[in-house]
């Protein structure tokens, strides 16, 4: 049985009943986006700056801080109807970080897709140049070098320890 099937559903979000709770929601929102924004925009600093293992050593806090925002965004999103009757000026304020948090997530995700692509060129360029490595140099029977053949291609191992 897979893992996912074992583990059970989390129980649907609580709605906000108080003016009180409603603020004190939003407030904590606002303040693990502000953590994961800080969190994202060092990542994407690391990663542009090909600190790598540094850009890894965040994940942890990276999801953490991921679930708090889940599940405080999923509370927002049943609250909807009272947070729009008690706290629009909050509420609004919301909206507006949120346009400026997705931003930085975009800038962030485009800095990441880089890096995946640069990394992927390379493991296949050194994967050709091994492939060609190990092919016989000569003629084939056209006159022109032989190519690699489907042998001649190994899988490539990587150690990460280095």
């Amino acid at each position: 049985m897979s893992e996912a099937a074992t583990v059970p559903n989390p129980p649907p979000p609580r709605p906000v009943s108080s003016h009180a709770e409603a603020e004190f929601l939003i407030k904590h929102l606002l303040d693990v986006m502000d953590a994961l924004l800080g969190t994202v925009e060092e990542e994407t600093q690391l990663v542009r700056a090909g600190k790598l293992n540094d850009a890894a050593a965040l994940e942890a806090s990276k999801a953490d801080l991921s679930r708090l925002y889940i599940a405080d965004t999923l509370r927002v999103r049943v609250s909807q109807d009272y947070l729009m009757k008690t706290v629009p000026d909050t509420l609004d304020r919301l909206r507006k970080r949120h346009e400026e948090f997705r931003a930085v997530l975009q800038i962030n995700l485009t800095v990441l897709a880089t890096a995946h692509a640069v990394s992927e060129s390379i493991m296949r360029g050194v994967s050709d140049e091994m492939a060609r490595k190990a092919t016989p140099q000569g003629y084939g029977a056209t006159g022109r070098a032989a190519a690699p053949t489907a042998a001649a291609q190994q899988p490539l191992a990587v150690s990460r320890a280095l």
